[in-house]
């Protein structure tokens, strides 16, 4: 029975007792590993089903699958394997962090001098992505409902109850937001999350926005209008002191500030509180510290950063809304990746409850056809080419942004794998923000208060789709711009291509490749058919006349150098042998030769590693420095493909040695005999200098 594709990602990311915990979000599978090194990254990039794979920093590593991502993560989660995942480690040694955990941690404290920073936009990321699938539909009702007011389908009516029914269902989301943001951010932090969400629910309840009410409360109660966002301000005297009321529908800046104070209360309290009662008091304290602390200056300062932000960029957006249309499409493809879009998410949502309306969403749905319109370029020239690997990653891409508006399969399944994807949607970002800007600028919106604003505006919070269209304000003005960014983005990729020279050849090499391994397989099929009654004796002539494979006893040196035990490599996995008897040589040279003659099962894209099987069936792993699949590639000139059939001493990369040293790796290159156990015998030469070509491995058959 074939191995299912959840078994295959969960083997490819190291196994389950590599896996410490396991999320998803709209597109992505997220891992947090024991240990990052173990993933097979070229497997899971070529496996199907699989759009792309991403290491991230802190062994945590992103599998993207597309709009299957939770489907397949429910497969992954009831796989028998996964049973004790994440718990397997710490069981079996009491409890206490394995080795490999303590040095996961550390790693993790030593990401670098913006840990914190990184730390921030998780944060973030992590208090929306559960939420993305109710937004996203809640955005489509919107969509659907503006439509059928446009097409006259629905009277746009107060007293049209069957209208009121529907608002409700897409309101209830946005207006209960705060309490999911806040459930999701204090999960986050480690916090009850229901403590989180309650605190939250507190400024929602009837009793708390009545404190408003000036005609109730009389001289307890003081509110002026704010001119600049056309709200009004209230104060209310509560034990003497001053509180800011507002509005906090719908607001994302408050429960993100709370949940971080509630997790210094409550992990402080659950210090000091014994832990028979902690049950009952860390709640009890926390939700009258944290709740007086949000109702009298989290919630107005969360408040005061979220409009202050808004009136920023809606300052720009009507003084300098030329630039401004420009620079979000020309800002988005670089914020995306880097997960850095999440606070420009949190304006977009502030500025709705703030404002009424919103005007970064039509500039950042140039950047969204742009994208898409790149990878519509890579179909066309997928199914041109009889490229069916990127054709069936291209169509699950464009079919995840075109109808739901998510760039993440078209991102991380094909435009960060080839370069020059960038240099060309740009262009389509650039062209799609100019053309909003121009009509943007002679066609204004009107919002609901009757006020005339530059730039294409929304009422709602949407996912910039096919869809959604309908929610922009200026719908015809948003829809001549996208179509001109998609447009452009499609015809720069068609036209100039999305590869390189050496891309477009090892496509071509690949594509060849396969073409003769359909016409053995037809042959094959097809010869016992041709002389039924023959063929015990037309296979016996065959056997005879066919060559016999050549028989490997040797195994050369990849690269010159010292040869030394793999015992002395420092590296634990190869000293162990679990990848076979080998050698490891420290490198004079710059160039990686195949040390036999056959065919490459595998090349890391970083370069660091090849798999060579011979006609015989040895399989030889080639392992260039220790841990520098770290460096991504930077200083690898990789000068083959997997697929293809090398002869001994054909070069496989070269390497700048100095790089990997700068970059704080071990130089030593790793020779291994993966199937050790099938052979009679595998026997180093250490302690000798070598030049490239040398055996260094005798073969016992």
């Amino acid at each position: 029975m074939a191995e299912s594709t959840a078994s295959q990602i969960i083997d490819a990311i190291g196994g389950p007792g590599n896996v410490k915990s396991l999320t998803h979000c709209a597109t992505r599978l997220r891992f947090e590993l024991v240990d990052g090194g173990k993933v097979d990254q070229n497997r899971l990039q070529h496996m199907k089903g699989v759009l792309g794979a991403v290491p991230q920093a802190g062994d945590r590593y992103q599998v993207v699958i597309g709009g299957a991502v939770a489907s397949m993560y429910e497969e992954i989660m009831h796989l028998p394997e996964m049973a004790n995942a994440g718990a397997a480690a710490k069981s079996a040694n009491n409890g206490k962090m394995t080795d490999a955990e303590v040095k996961a941690a550390e790693r993790a404290k030593a990401r670098g001098k913006v840990a914190w920073l990184d730390s921030f936009f998780e944060y973030l990321a992590d208090s929306f992505r559960p939420i993305l699938g109710v937004l996203l539909g809640a955005s489509i009702i919107i969509a659907l409902v503006n439509l059928f007011i446009s097409l006259g389908v629905i009277a746009n009516d107060e007293a049209n109850t069957s209208l009121m029914f529907i608002k409700a269902i897409w309101k209830g989301v946005f207006y209960f937001l705060p309490i999911m943001v806040a459930y999701n951010a204090s999960k986050k932090l480690k916090v009850d999350p229901w403590l989180g969400g309650s605190i939250m629910a507190m400024l929602m309840t009837p009793q708390f926005t009545a404190l408003s009410d000036a005609k109730t409360w009389g001289d307890a109660v003081k509110c002026v209008e704010n001119a600049t966002l056309g709200t009004t301000d209230c104060t209310a005297t509560v034990f003497g002191l001053p509180m800011q009321l507002s509005d906090y529908s719908g607001n994302v800046f408050v429960p993100l500030m709370m949940a971080a104070v509630l997790a210094l209360v409550y992990h402080g309290l659950k210090k000091i509180i014994p832990d028979s009662v902690q049950l009952v008091f860390v709640p009890f304290f926390s939700m009258i510290i944290v709740g007086v602390l949000t109702a009298f200056i989290i919630g107005p300062l969360g408040v005061w950063v979220g409009n202050g932000l808004g009136v920023v960029l809606a300052w720009m957006n009507g003084h300098a809304p030329f630039i401004f249309a420009i620079a979000i499409p020309l800002l988005y493809p670089f914020l995306v990746p880097l997960g850095l879009h999440w606070p420009l998410n949190a304006l977009m949502l502030m500025n709705i409850q703030s404002m009424g309306y919103d005007f970064i969403q039509g500039p950042m749905g140039v950047w969204n056809f742009a994208c898409f319109g790149a990878t519509a370029g890579v179909l066309f020239l997928s199914i041109r080419d009889h490229d069916k690997e990127m054709r069936q990653t291209s169509i699950g891409a464009l079919a995840a942004g075109l109808l739901g508006g998510v760039s993440e399969p078209s991102l991380y399944g094909i435009h960060l794998r080839y370069k020059l994807v960038y240099k060309r949607m740009l262009i389509g970002c650039g062209t799609g923000g100019v053309v909003i800007a121009v009509l943007g600028w002679l066609f204004p919106s009107v919002v609901a208060s009757g006020e005339s604003v530059r730039g294409v505006t929304t009422t709602a919070f949407a996912f910039t789709s096919l869809l959604t269209v309908p929610v922009f304000n200026q719908m015809w003005v948003y829809g001549v711009s996208i179509a001109v960014a998609f447009a452009v983005s499609m015809f720069l990729i068609v036209t100039l291509d999305y590869r390189t020279p050496e891309q477009k050849a090892e496509l071509q090499e690949r594509l060849a490749q396969e073409k003769a391994d359909r016409e053995l397989e037809a042959q094959a099929a097809s010869a016992p058919a041709a002389a039924p009654a023959a063929a015990p004796a037309a296979t016996a002539t065959a056997v005879a006349e066919a060559p016999a494979a050549a028989a490997t006893d040797t195994v050369n040196a990849p690269v010159a150098g010292h040869v030394i035990s793999l015992d002395d490599t420092g590296d634990p996995v190869f000293a162990s042998r679990a990848l076979g008897e080998g050698v490891g040589i420290q490198p004079t040279d710059s160039t990686v030769v195949a040390p036999i003659s056959g065919v490459l099962q595998t090349v890391a894209e970083t370069g660091h590693a090849f798999g060579i099987k011979s006609d015989d069936g040895v399989e030889v792993l080639v392992h260039v420095g220790i841990d520098t699949v770290k460096m991504n590639g930077e200083g690898f000139s990789v000068a083959v493909a997997a697929g293809q059939r090398v002869n001994a001493g054909d070069t496989l990369v070269t390497v700048d040695f100095d790089k990997v040293k700068a970059a704080g790796y071990s130089t030593t290159t790793l020779m291994t005999v993966l199937n050790t156990v099938a052979l009679a015998g595998v026997t180093p030469k250490t302690g000798i200098d070598v030049a490239a070509g040398d055996p260094v491995l005798d073969i016992q058959h």
